[in-house]
């Protein structure tokens, strides 16, 4: 398969398209105040951070802050007019984030910044370790955290899963919050992305366009991700009294590829699908693909949503409608619970579940006709 085309808007989309100044729900990110700023989210973090050595000129630094000022940023927005941190004593004042990866995928950064933005207001450092999920080597590199004074410690999974935790978090004598995971006995505080709703929640917002023929493209069958968003759909469906069609439900991986090749196979249906689910981005820049070189139109002939909004999906041709997975607040969340630390090993906590934002773009529009067609184009 050639490489996705058209990922840069042409001159007269770029005319149509009116974005949002924020993000959903009225929360404000530096990628908002960079998009209002003229200038990249690095730069934005420069200013607000008020980061030494950084060499820019007072005139984007003015408008760096006017636009944070303007769309109501709110702290840690402005290094320079926050009150200085007092110094730890000792190492008290570090928390540990292990992680078994950090290279596959953004989320894990997401949520590393999401939990250094809410221990940085607290005057707490954050010290980062890759775990790789090695029985041997994980071990120590907690027991080196800890060695280095850490007072509490998130553990993080990349997949969202059920996880048996290892022997050494429940002999931890210091806070242990889970993120991304959790365990059968309830013994950490734990936080997921609310995957059911936010699968139900997508195909709603196709069923509310009018469409009754719905297809989805999975991710691999074996994660949680992909089973939950799948149940969300099927959820979607009973409820509008959709009857289900396996035929509709083709497997993918999560990649492009995966999403070019199930889209060919929707579209040789004879009763095609006239909206494709999409269980992630990647895979709707696979499918946006096929949906062109058959000669169809996103979203007049074939509405499409999306599933983690990457940077890339605002960037497609039409941008992508799609899910936010709020690890940036889970990590936020993962620090707010240390202020009431938990027993250790001991108690049993609730999963709480945060939800998947759907953000309204521009590849869904009403169903043309609810009558069954036979593919034609191509």
């Amino acid at each position: 398969m050639s490489e996705p085309t058209e990922l840069r808007d042409p001159p007269e989309a770029s005319r149509r398209r009116k974005p949002s100044a924020r993000g959903p729900k009225g929360r404000v990110t530096m990628t908002d105040i960079a998009r209002a700023a003229g200038c990249s989210q690095a730069t934005v973090s420069f200013v607000l951070n008020n980061s030494p050595g950084i060499r820019l000129s007072q005139q984007t630094r003015d408008r760096v802050i006017e636009a944070a000022r303007t769309l109501g940023y709110a702290a840690p927005a402005f290094s320079a007019l926050r009150p200085p941190v007092t110094p730890f004593e000792g190492l008290d004042g570090v928390i540990g984030f292990a992680v078994d990866q950090l290279a596959t995928s953004p989320e894990a950064v997401v949520a590393i910044e999401g939990a250094r933005q809410a221990s940085w207001n607290a005057g707490n450092v954050l010290l980062v370790a890759q775990t790789m999920g090695d029985a041997v080597m994980e071990p120590r590199a907690i027991q080196a955290l800890t060695r280095r004074g850490i007072s509490a410690l998130i553990y993080m999974t990349i997949f969202t899963r059920e996880i048996t935790a290892p022997d050494f978090l429940y002999s931890l004598d210091i806070p242990v919050i889970l993120l991304n995971c959790y365990t059968a006995d309830y013994a950490f505080p734990a936080v997921v992305p609310s995957e059911i709703a936010g699968g139900q929640s997508s195909t709603r917002h196709l069923i509310g366009h009018g469409h009754r023929r719905i297809a989805t493209i999975t991710g691999e069958p074996w994660m949680q991700a992909a089973q939950d968003r799948l149940k969300g759909y099927r959820r979607a469906l009973a409820t509008a009294d959709i009857p289900f069609d396996p035929e509709l439900v083709v497997e993918g991986d999560w990649s492009a590829s995966a999403g070019y090749a199930a889209t060919v196979k929707l579209l040789a249906l004879k009763d095609r699908p006239t909206a494709i689910f999409c269980q992630n981005d990647r895979t709707a820049i696979g499918c946006y693909e096929a949906l062109k070189e058959a000669g169809l139109h996103i979203p007049q002939d074939i509405s499409v949503v999306g599933y983690d909004d990457e940077e890339i999906a605002r960037h497609l041709f039409p941008p992508l409608t799609t899910s936010i997975l709020p690890h940036m607040a889970m990590g936020q969340w993962a620090i707010e619970q240390l202020e009431t630390p938990p027993t250790p090993g001991r108690g049993r906590y609730p999963i709480t579940k945060l939800e998947c934002p759907l953000v309204e773009r521009e590849s869904v529009a009403v169903a043309a006709s609810q009558e069954p067609r036979a593919m034609t184009a191509g």
